[in-house]
């Protein structure tokens, strides 16, 4: 009587792992980059959500938070709004956000790019970079 084998030999085993290290030599790359996009793109999310805050702010105050008042103008009043301002009374804002690395984004009014400037220095959190390094800033997203 012959005797039927049982389970893979070698080589079917040897052929599988092949495939699977060409699979994941593939894949693995174009996987790990993802999260460094999705963060990048989260900042410019909440740049975009807090610059409409900051839009609103100043259709009910006439000008934009000064840069000593900060982002904090839009969850807490500030004490020396002008005479005639009309500060949203549950604010412009839940809470503050911060960068998907963490820090505070940052602002400045005026900007050196627009009326303000609202930006995050991305994640090395310092000035200038490229790729995921690069500072993300409202100057430079499309409204």
């Amino acid at each position: 009587m012959k005797r039927e084998s049982e389970g893979f030999t070698l080589i079917e085993v040897m052929v599988v792992v092949v495939i699977l290290g060409v699979l994941a030599a593939i894949v693995v790359p174009r996987v790990m980059s993802r999260p460094d996009e999705a963060r990048a793109l989260k900042a410019q999310q909440d740049i975009r959500a807090i610059g409409a805050a900051l839009d609103l702010y100043k259709l009910d105050n006439f000008k934009y938070p000064t840069t000593d008042q900060g982002l904090r103008a839009l969850v807490e009043k500030p004490a020396d709004l002008a005479a005639g301002s009309n500060w949203k009374a549950d604010g412009y804002l839940e809470m503050l956000p911060r960068d998907p690395w963490g820090a505070e984004y940052l602002y400045l009014q005026p900007g050196a790019h627009s009326a303000y400037d609202l930006y995050s220095f991305g994640s090395d959190g310092a000035v200038g970079g490229e790729n995921t390094d690069a500072d993300i800033g409202n100057w430079d997203l499309d409204r």
